[in-house]
């Protein structure tokens, strides 16, 4: 077995946008940003002139009499931004139908958590500019730059920490939702009721069309551009117009009958390839795909790599010299942005959570340890994008260059405070560092039925602290792929219990249901994981003989194996299994849940170790390794049959 193997099953790899996913875009979007942001110092500080005059070139769109002309800049920023907004809005939606936020009473917090992380920081910057012009710049220090943040976070913070990371993704989406109506509302350029108007008209001529149950997607786009347009001729920032389209797009795991639908017309096409059949094919796919699935695919890795690097390019360049450093040690725009950011965000979040906590009684409490909280706060100091965004329309001249300065400074400070804030939890024995990073507070819970040991087939301890349930399908590829990793798991962690629980696709594996109840009526006779490893092993052999076959060669009793089978015996335990998953949302095999929580990404044994290790962490307990044979090559075939030979029912 390949430890680099990453497959994912057919239906489930595109089909809830997992985190893991988003996080992954991000940190490396990162990087680029950086890489933008050090081009754009390094050309303004070689040749200023040629930088602002390549920025500052005029591009006007004319439709007969009707003209629209911004510079380069102002395209981007205003423009291009757009995209980067609606992204925001559709992982914020997303957590909100399907994430964390599903449960409303999590969504108090962050929400309480953002704002209080927000109103720090400007009350320091209008403490430090108090009675100067300067500060109407108070909304540059509101937002948190997510990508950064979280790309921050992926090098200082701990690893394999999704809850941690997934508490600073929805705290800095509410800051960016919050920072845009500010700039809509505070920063308006020569405000137009008229137009505001046509774009709440517009507005509710799109809830409209979704409440008609209308997905042709070029009809939200050409609302969409009307809207930006009309925003645009408001005074308004049409920013905001991407986040709101954004927040309107629905999350939802594809159900059963989306996905059977699909499978059918992909056999019809199939059966008979003709151009029709291939465009209802694929319509059926696309269908069975949320909206919001679909959009954050197409205009997330765009926004990442391209449209923040791109705005990075074209805000941060700025001249440092002398003259420069000499205004920003003594200006009070550059002392309150690197003071409200380094200080007042970590301040602010950290204050504002346990302030939550200790009024609500501990009903309202971080998913993580506050020691990760303060760390949420110290990266949330890193505002950037929206930093700057909001900056070149509260100030202008020497002011701006200063903020953008004090931006710069506090992103770097930001980061350094990051680093010595997880140092030094690096430095706590294991049992505090656990408290300390993911604190007390359950997660939510996916499995809707819980493990029964005197129902499940279970491996392993009974009592093990950590249980890994697999809904699998003994004819599915993936499925076949992901059974010597189990078995490599279970190898490699003693206090372990692994629970294998029936979901034959019968849409697309025919056999997958014979060989369910095959395994059921090998079960009665006490054999049930001997035959579900040959099942698994001969995926290509499932007919009625096959199984046979195999219940002979287990040295089963063929005649009571033969009446389990004819009689269909297990059909009422195998649709148990089938209803469980489709309570906990589960449409494509294999799906894992660890501990009760849905296993999002791949499944090789890397993947999979870190989240039993992560659940052991939040069980504060410590996971028990099996000695491996010094004669097993890691990783090899020797190894998963060593696994399969030592975790036998009740080991």
């Amino acid at each position: 077995m390949r430890r680099g193997w990453t497959s994912r099953t057919a239906w489930q790899g595109r089909i809830n946008a997992p985190l893991r996913r988003f996080l992954r875009t991000e940190t490396g979007g990162a990087r680029v940003v950086l890489i933008a942001a050090l081009a754009a110092l390094g050309w303004a500080n070689l040749h200023v002139s040629s930088y602002e005059s390549v920025w500052g070139t005029s591009l006007s769109i004319q439709l007969g009499g009707w003209t629209v002309s911004h510079d380069l800049r102002t395209w981007i920023n205003s423009g291009l931004m757009t995209f980067f907004f609606l992204v925001a809005g559709l992982e914020l939606r997303r957590e909100f139908d399907i994430g964390e936020l599903r449960e409303r009473r999590r969504l108090a917090l962050p929400m309480l958590v953002g704002i209080g992380g927000m109103l720090v920081p400007v009350a320091i910057y209008l403490a430090i500019n108090a009675g100067q012009t300067t500060a109407a710049g108070w909304g540059a220090v509101m937002a948190t730059d997510t990508a950064l943040a979280l790309g921050a976070l992926a090098v200082f913070g701990p690893r394999f920490s999704e809850r941690l990371r997934g508490f600073l993704l929805t705290v800095a989406v509410v800051d960016d939702v919050v920072a845009i109506a500010v700039l809509a509302v505070a920063y308006p350029h020569h405000p137009s009721v008229t137009a505001l108007v046509v774009a709440a008209v517009i507005f509710g001529v799109v809830l409209l069309v979704r409440a008609w149950g209308v997905r042709f997607g070029p009809v939200y786009g050409v609302l969409g551009v009307a809207a930006w347009l009309a925003v645009s001729m408001s005074g308004v920032d049409p920013v905001a117009v991407g986040l709101v389209m954004g927040l309107l797009t629905y999350a939802y795991a594809p159900g059963r009958s989306d996905l059977q639908h699909a499978s059918d017309q992909f056999r019809l096409f199939r059966e008979q390839p003709t151009p029709q059949l291939a465009r209802m094919a694929r319509a059926g796919l696309t269908a069975a795909l949320s909206p919001n699935e679909r959009l954050q695919t197409l205009y997330h890795p765009w926004a990442s790599y391209l449209v923040v690097p791109l705005f990075a390019l074209a805000n941060v360049g700025i001249v440092i010299d002398a003259d420069l450093l000499a205004r920003a040690v003594a200006s009070p725009v550059t002392l309150g942005v690197v003071v409200a950011y380094v200080v007042g965000k970590p301040a602010g979040i950290l204050l504002t959570a346990w302030l939550v906590a200790r009024l609500s009684g501990n009903r309202f409490r971080p998913p993580v340890g506050w020691i990760a909280v303060l760390g949420v706060g110290t990266v949330s100091g890193i505002g950037f994008t929206v930093a700057l965004l909001i900056a070149t329309h509260a100030l202008d001249g020497p002011a701006l260059d200063e903020a953008k300065f004090g931006i710069l400074v506090a992103t770097f400070g930001a980061s350094l405070v990051t680093w010595l804030v997880f140092r030094s939890v690096g430095r706590l024995s294991p049992a505090r560092r656990s408290r300390a990073l993911l604190g007390v507070t359950e997660g939510i819970v996916d499995l809707m039925l819980p493990v029964d040991p005197d129902r499940d087939h279970m491996r392993g301890s009974l009592d093990a602290p950590v249980t890994v349930v697999e809904y699998g399908d003994f004819e599915c590829p993936y499925c076949g792929q992901a059974e010597p990793v189990v078995r490599e798991l279970l190898a490699d962690f003693a206090n372990v219990r692994y629970v294998w629980r029936h979901l034959p696709l019968t849409d697309v594996h025919p056999h997958a249901q014979l060989a369910a109840e095959a395994a059921e009526a090998a079960g009665e006779q006490g054999a049930f994981w001997e035959m579900h490893d040959l099942l698994l092993a001969h995926q290509d052999a499932l007919s009625p003989t096959d199984v046979l076959g195999y219940a002979e060669q287990l040295g089963l009793d063929l005649d009571g194996f033969r009446e389990h089978m004819v009689k269909r015996m297990g059909v009422d335990r195998i649709a148990e299994d089938v209803d469980s998953a489709d309570l906990s949302g589960v449409t494509g095999t294999p799906t894992f849940f660890i501990n009760g929580r849905r296993h999002h990404g791949a499944y090789d044994i890397v993947a999979l170790s870190a989240a039993v290790k992560a659940a052991f962490a939040s069980a504060k307990l410590r996971p028990e390794y099996r000695p491996r044979d010094p004669d097993r090559r890691e990783g090899g075939p020797g190894a998963d049959r060593a696994g399969a030979d030592r975790l036998r029912p009740g080991d």
